[in-house]
């Protein structure tokens, strides 16, 4: 691709100078590129001032340099630079110490190693294909890679197109909060987003367009809901009942893999009366197509995620919005969150060679891994019943100055709107325009749980109620379920036996003792409570569980399934790494946490000791059968 000088020229002054840095000592190696007076400067923001904290000047400079550069039209003098290199390119251009264990996980993320490449390849074929549920990104991911490998595979998806997650919540608002180009694939073509936060339709959009560039769609069955599964001791399979558009089938899978999310199935609380409600009534991602809000009088239950993007979306609109909010939630200021990227941002992101790549590390590095050590306990500090550290503490002083701010002059909304327990405890939320929401004369927030529905009222537990015309239910999903929603039996019982109902376990999150051949993506302890993304987890697991499926092949084990003592010896690191951590604080009720107060879904660790965890299979750590 030849660049146009006086198009780069009109795009340059929208340009990301961390990036852009980065892209000229790619070019030239020319090392002045990576010393004073070139140096950015730190800025942990999710999105980060372009001009890097640089003086005129030299913001000048770099671009004019760019300008020269780049309308030459040559190749690049680096173009994968190895380990030590990348690691010194990373902390200039963040302005920050990058750990170097972190260079071999960027280097794939930036798609200087493919993903994939050092997964042997496979020296025979499975007797049938693999069977994958789920055609969300992570059935996507893993879909990739064994296109990649060459290896027969179906995917059963009950919906009618891809995206899982994306598909389903369609609720005025529904969006990521993420930024985009941290929530994507790390391989690929350059998708051009429109915003740094993208809403539902256009991430539906993306997804749908990779399993046609990734050749994963043909693959992929639809409205076909999995029923049950039973391991076949004899033959050494699993065999599906399969509920389809054309009655009942049956399938065997010699190898099974769980791509089913954790937020898929709705969950709806048992509230007396709610079936005798005479109006609309239904759970937030189940929102129905059409549906007219005008003039209407809604009531909106919980204020979780699902309802923090509603309502800001609907209160315009709508007559009157009551919101029941059993426990406020913290919730961050995102300045930049609703802005969109210039035709001058986007001709960089799609026209220079390595820019996007930089960008997208830029912005996958300020939602990673910073954050961890600041959600864990410091025993010394005097005040762990608001906070965990001082830094935790911080972050506290910043989120009640917003509330206080966006909220001045009704002492009664701060009251009710203000979090008792240490911010990030919960999910945490991202400010869009909720709280100026909440100060519009035709919505009013009850600081309580529903108790009961009448035909034609909700009622709290305080005794508010309202009339409201429709009813929504954010109250969440079934997030403890996960793979145990398939009704997969083996000879040690069923999953859902097994994990006690809301006790999942599994080793790495990836494989159950007993249940051989059975992979899990999205399992639990993978979760994300602290930053970073879920399509990077996906990555994770589709690499680990394809080198596991090559693994087996290529040693000719027929079974395969972690030991007993490698998933406790995993559990145990997993309790353990999460007793200092924010999510055990006794102020801390959190759907992370199962009725035994043990969290299960959400991991401890930092993205980097993950992703080192899901390079490749030990052996040592599985039971085989040859």
């Amino acid at each position: 691709m030849r660049l146009d000088s006086a198009a780069l020229e009109a795009a340059l002054p929208h340009a990301d100078l961390r990036p852009l840095l980065m892209v000229l000592f790619h070019y030239t190696g020319d090392e002045k590129w990576l010393n004073p007076p070139y140096s950015p400067r730190r800025n942990p923001s999710l999105i980060a001032d372009e001009d890097a904290g640089l003086p005129p000047e030299i913001q000048a400079e770099i671009r004019a340099t760019a300008l020269a550069v780049l309308s030459q039209n040559k190749p690049p003098l680096i173009t994968s630079p190895d380990e030590a290199l990348l690691n010194r390119m990373m902390t200039h251009s963040l302005a920050e110490t990058v750990p170097p264990e972190y260079a071999p996980m960027m280097h794939e993320q930036m798609g200087f190693t493919a993903l994939g490449s050092q997964i042997e390849k496979p020296q025979k074929q499975p007797a049938q294909p693999i069977i994958i549920v789920g055609a969300g990104v992570a059935g996507i991911a893993l879909g990739k890679l064994l296109n990649d490998l060459g290896l027969p595979y179906v995917i059963l998806e009950k919906n009618d197109d891809v995206g899982g997650t994306w598909w389903e919540n369609i609720y005025p608002g529904a969006g990521v909060d993420t930024p985009n180009h941290a929530y994507s694939f790390s391989f690929g073509k350059s998708h051009r987003w429109s915003r740094y936060f993208s809403p539902q339709q256009e991430i539906q959009d993306y997804i749908s367009g990779k399993a046609d560039e990734f050749e994963v769609r043909p693959h992929i069955r639809f409205g076909v809901e999995v029923k049950q599964v039973d391991w076949q001791t004899d033959e050494r399979h699993w065999l599906l009942r399969l509920a389809t558009k054309d009655g009942e089938e049956t399938l065997v899978a010699p190898i099974l893999v769980s791509a089913v999310g954790q937020i898929s199935v709705a969950k709806l609380p048992e509230i007396e009366g709610l079936e005798s409600f005479g109006g609309p009534l239904f759970h937030s991602s189940r929102w129905p197509k059409g549906l007219d809000l005008k003039g209407k009088k809604v009531a909106i239950i919980g204020t979780g995620a699902s309802s923090m993007q509603i309502a800001p979306s609907i209160a315009d609109e709508v007559a009157e919005l009551t919101i029941f909010q059993r426990s406020p939630q913290w919730a961050r200021a995102i300045p930049r969150y609703h802005e969109t990227l210039s035709d001058g941002a986007q001709y960089l992101l799609e026209n220079i060679p390595l820019y996007a790549a930089w960008f997208r590390f830029t912005m996958f590095w300020r939602y990673a891994d910073g954050l961890l050590p600041f959600l864990k306990k410091d025993p010394d500090w005097p005040h762990p019943e608001r906070a965990m550290n001082r830094i935790n503490d911080r972050h506290r002083e910043e989120m009640v100055t917003h509330i206080e701010t966006k909220l001045a002059g009704r002492p009664d909304l701060i009251a009710k709107s203000m979090p008792a327990y240490p911010p990030y405890g919960k999910r945490i939320l991202l400010d869009n325009h909720w709280y100026d929401t909440l100060l519009k004369d035709n919505v009013t927030l009850y600081d309580e749980g529903v108790v009961r529905f009448s035909e034609t009222q909700v009622m709290g537990d305080k005794g508010h109620h309202c009339t409201p015309d429709i009813v929504i239910m954010a109250t969440g999903f079934e997030v403890t379920k996960m793979a145990s929603r398939l009704n997969i039996s083996s000879p040690a019982g069923n999953l859902s036996d097994v994990w006690n109902g809301d006790d999942p376990q599994a080793y790495l999150g990836i494989s159950v003792p007993d249940f051989p051949n059975f992979f899990m993506m999205a399992g639990p302890t993978t979760g994300l409570g602290h930053g970073g993304s879920g399509i990077f987890i996906a990555e994770c697991h589709a690499h680990y569980i394809a080198s596991c499926i090559v693994t087996m092949l290529n040693g000719d084990i027929s079974q395969m399934a972690a030991s007993q003592a490698a998933q406790e010896a995993y559990m145990a690191k997993y309790n353990e790494g999460h007793a200092d951590m924010i999510w055990m604080h006794e102020g801390v009720n959190t759907y992370y946490r199962n009725s035994k107060g043990r969290v299960y879904s959400v991991m401890p660790w930092r993205l980097v000791d993950y992703w080192n965890m899901t390079r490749a299979p030990q052996l040592t750590d599985y039971e085989t059968v040859g």
